[in-house]
């Protein structure tokens, strides 16, 4: 069987399955660009998640809206180390408060900005019944935020457009060798803003301040940050 027969098989049997299992109300950004892959997602829940995975940018923006609206919970500060309950805190990763035992806000909230979470993932209750889904942790916006925090560089597709395929120290084209570095170190944003880091702090670990650099650029900007962490 050629490839392109077996795929339009799949195709086929995926979206007769996607479209018996849509509810009457959904995203229709999301529906749109699930019907437009070359391999579509068969159930509503992974067309949502290819949705977001596809608009890293887009997902970031979202995610670190929805973290302001939830604020940070009293009581609550980033230290960096080991902790002694929950998840190893570092200067690499961003501040999650609501991922700490003491401050979640328990089934059916994210635990990145501390929303609710919807049907399918979704931010915003489309259907109007008030009702978390208590089986989610995450918002599928916040997965994708999340992933383009920690591994900027393998986002640097969606970067360098951003940019306009330029890179901001050097002015010089941005090429296939391109690497991603933060604008401000992440040693730097822990120890400046360690107490009063979310969510306005989280902005530093994020897209708006990640840069796409040349090969030539990017290792200057390393000795820097790795000379000045050498003088703390």
């Amino acid at each position: 069987m050629a490839v392109s027969t077996w795929r339009a098989q799949r195709n086929e049997k995926a979206r007769a399955r996607l479209m018996r299992n849509l509810p009457e109300v959904f995203p229709g950004a999301v529906l749109v660009h699930a019907l437009s892959r070359p391999f579509l997602s068969p159930t509503p829940r992974r067309a949502v998640d290819s949705y977001w995975r596809y608009h890293p940018v887009r997902a970031d923006k979202l995610a670190r809206a929805l973290a302001a609206l939830s604020g940070a919970p009293k009581g609550w500060v980033w230290r960096v180390g080991i902790q002694k309950s929950g998840p190893r805190v570092s200067f690499r990763a961003p501040p999650t408060p609501f991922r700490e035992p003491a401050f979640t806000k328990g089934p059916g909230h994210c635990c990145v900005c501390g929303q609710p979470i919807f049907r399918f993932g979704w931010h915003r209750d489309l259907w109007g019944d008030g009702r978390p889904n208590r089986n989610a942790a995450w918002h599928s916006c916040c997965v994708a935020a999340w992933n383009l925090w920690i591994a900027p560089s393998d986002h640097v597709r969606h970067l360098k457009v951003l940019q306009k395929r330029r890179c901001l120290a050097t002015g010089e084209r941005l090429i296939k060798n391109a690497e991603v570095d933060h604008r401000v170190p992440l040693f730097k944003v822990s120890r400046d803003r360690g107490l009063h880091c979310w969510p306005s702090g989280a902005s530093r670990t994020c897209r708006s301040s990640i840069d796409p650099l040349t090969w030539r650029s990017a290792p200057k900007r390393r000795a820097s940050a790795a000379s000045e962490l050498s003088r703390q």
